[in-house]
């Protein structure tokens, strides 16, 4: 019995970091009793701290897709504005005459057959 006490008095003596680090708080009672609830507390913060991981990047992505969706906008809309310049009477003219063509402008309003 004497030297079960001494060596739980030695144990406390070493302090409760010693325990840990040593591995000793494992040998516990209570430990050994609670493996279960020890392994899937440790499995639930792994899943968060994969889904803080994915949310993350998703984030991230998102970010990378607005910039590039403002790109895209600002092209379509230059693009756009290209088109109506080159469409307009004037420009049309002007590339009929340089093409030296037979067509010619309609000196008469155009009018609608029912």
């Amino acid at each position: 019995m004497a030297k079960v006490e001494k060596k739980k008095k030695d144990r406390k003596k070493r302090g409760w970091l010693t325990s840990i680090l040593g591995g000793d708080i494992l040998a516990n009672d209570m430990f050994r009793k609670q493996w279960k609830l020890m392994v899937l507390i440790m499995v639930l913060i792994l899943f968060y701290i994969d889904n803080r991981y994915s949310c993350q990047q998703q984030l991230i992505e998102l970010d990378r897709l607005k910039v590039e969706l403002t790109d895209v906008k600002y092209d379509a809309l230059t693009r756009s504005s290209e088109l109506m310049e080159k469409s307009r009477q004037s420009k049309i003219q002007e590339y009929i005459e340089s093409k030296q063509s037979d067509l010619e402008i309609a000196t008469a309003p155009p009018y609608l057959i029912k």
